[in-house]
């Protein structure tokens, strides 16, 4: 094994949103002998590496789902920007039909501000037409939505489209799964999009060829590594493009069924450090599961 690629929520980083140091240790035990690794997420890149750096974990990173590389000095190595045309039709689009969305370019995170109140409307109809919901379990999963580096809330979604800036990702976010799933169907069938889905109540817009897969590709080509001699580690539908391209692939143990069934290997936990589990089984061969 040459290479590693690593997804960062609910793979490397625990339920608290930290690498462990059993997972750090691991991760530079593999660097040490000569694995080249990387970071594949789908958060941007300025949080990805604020969380890199915290760590002091020192890697490339593949943000926005595969949409930007950059090294380890922050350079950036190749990146797919959306359309233009394709930016503001989707936009368009979320906002007739009330979702919220999240639009990531290289310098923020930006959201309308009346998204908010979308996603308590949300809150609202769910825990009335079924008081057995926790109210505040939900308030607690759209709060994560603004907790990333980065984040700023705009007037207007034409507030967005006049920064000039490039778009590498839309996020759409929805407690409702009708909506949720309408957005999905739509999107799929539009030309120049790639859509994945990184958690259960979301689904995300990218260029056509930014992909994890991809971007691991481009790292290993860079690098003269042959995908055979690749390694990818994760737990959700957007990991999978790069899971089915390496040579030898590993689900985390709390991925579900359909990302396990791709993968040549289970590992623990996240909150297991399934990561640093999976290094030792993979790299040095100590550990049998």
């Amino acid at each position: 094994m040459k290479l590693l690629a690593i997804d960062l929520d609910g793979t490397l980083l625990n339920h608290k949103k930290n690498i462990s140091k059993v997972n750090l240790a691991a991760i530079k035990d593999a660097q040490d002998n000569g694995v080249e690794v990387i970071i594949a997420t789908g958060r941007a890149y300025f949080d990805a590496v604020k969380i890199c750096k915290d760590a002091e974990l020192s890697t490339k990173i593949i943000s926005s789902n595969g949409a930007m590389i950059h090294t380890e000095k922050g350079e950036l190595l190749h990146s797919f920007a959306m359309e233009n045309n394709v930016v503001e039709r989707s936009i368009k689009w979320l906002e007739d039909t009330e979702l919220y969305y999240e639009v990531t370019t290289d310098n923020g995170i930006y959201t309308p501000h009346h998204c908010r109140d979308v996603l308590a409307i949300e809150v609202d109809r769910l825990t009335s037409a079924n008081p057995e919901i926790s109210k505040e379990k939900l308030l607690a999963d759209t709060h994560k939505q603004f907790t990333q580096t980065g984040f700023t809330f705009v007037n207007h979604y034409q507030d967005i489209l006049h920064t000039k800036e490039a778009v590498y990702n839309i996020l759409a976010f929805s407690l409702d799964e009708e909506k949720r799933l309408q957005g999905w169907d739509y999107f799929t069938e539009q030309e120049n999009l790639t859509v994945v889905s990184s958690a259960d109540n979301n689904f995300e817009l990218q260029h056509h060829k930014a992909s994890k897969g991809n971007a691991v590709q481009l790292v290993a080509n860079t690098l003269n590594i042959p995908l055979s001699e690749t390694v990818a580690i994760g737990d959700s539908h957007n990991d999978l493009s790069m899971l089915k391209k390496v040579g030898y692939s590993v689900a985390m143990g709390n991925a579900k069924q359909e990302i396990k069934d791709v993968c040549h290997m289970t590992t623990l936990l996240n909150d297991e450090h399934g990561v640093a589990h999976a290094i030792i089984h993979k790299i040095n061969e100590k550990v049998s599961l």
